[in-house]
């Protein structure tokens, strides 16, 4: 199945899917747009081999989103605009809103591929003070600028947000021009393991398992 939002770059701001519904399962399924895709707007959402395709902040919310084994490919933005991948929006400390990339791949898709080091790429940018992200064991390719993520609007959430990166391959996991903001956390397998949606999840996961798709509540080989 597949849901689209044709309004293009110019079209700026244009959902092609919103969900708010708890315990919600999506699988392999497409969403193609550019600003603002696929927005993760509440509860619990799982998402398995999805491809998700868009340019600014395309993966977006303030749901617990798990995105497992899902294709995430950045197209070509408006002349000057940068492109970034998810915008998370907890507010609240006591929140437990998160979008997290389990083995996904990021990639570029062919009429951004020639501009892809002009109109830079990053991983995410706080929408709100709290914003949580954690990207683990998945495939970065050459598109995500050496920074990794983008501030919003000037030190919004820098300090307050929690951006981790975890066991990702590719040209674009380097971590060496990463920025170093008090927010960007440095986590270990036992503490990334709580973002495993077999845990984020801390009410149980049979509603995932009596759908019968592919899952896996544990980590994931990238």
């Amino acid at each position: 199945m597949g849901f689209e939002n044709t309004a293009g770059a110019e079209g700026h701001q244009a959902v092609a899917f919103r969900s708010r519904s708890d315990n919600s399962v999506v699988y392999n399924c497409a969403f193609d747009g550019y600003q603002d895709t696929l927005y993760a707007q509440a509860y619990r959402q799982f998402y398995r081999d999805c491809s998700i395709t868009g340019t600014i902040d395309f993966v977006f919310g303030t749901a617990r989103t798990v995105l497992q084994n899902c294709k995430l490919i950045v197209r070509k933005p408006l002349p000057n605009q940068a492109c970034i991948v998810t915008a998370e929006g907890k507010k609240d400390p006591r929140g437990d809103s998160a979008i997290v990339l389990q083995s996904c791949h990021i990639s570029a898709d062919p009429a951004y591929f020639p501009v892809r080091h002009t109109n830079k790429a990053y991983l995410g940018r706080p929408w709100k003070e709290y914003s949580t992200t954690i990207v683990m064991n998945s495939v970065l390719d050459d598109l995500i600028a050496p920074e990794g993520w983008l501030p919003w609007q000037g030190d919004l959430g820098l300090n307050t947000l929690f951006y981790a990166e975890f066991e990702n391959t590719g040209p674009g996991a380097a971590q060496g021009g990463r920025v170093a903001w008090k927010g960007i956390k440095k986590l270990d397998a036992t503490q990334v393991e709580k973002f495993t949606p077999g845990k984020l999840y801390v009410e149980g996961d049979a509603w995932i398992r009596v759908t019968n798709v592919p899952y896996v509540p544990g980590f994931m080989k990238s």
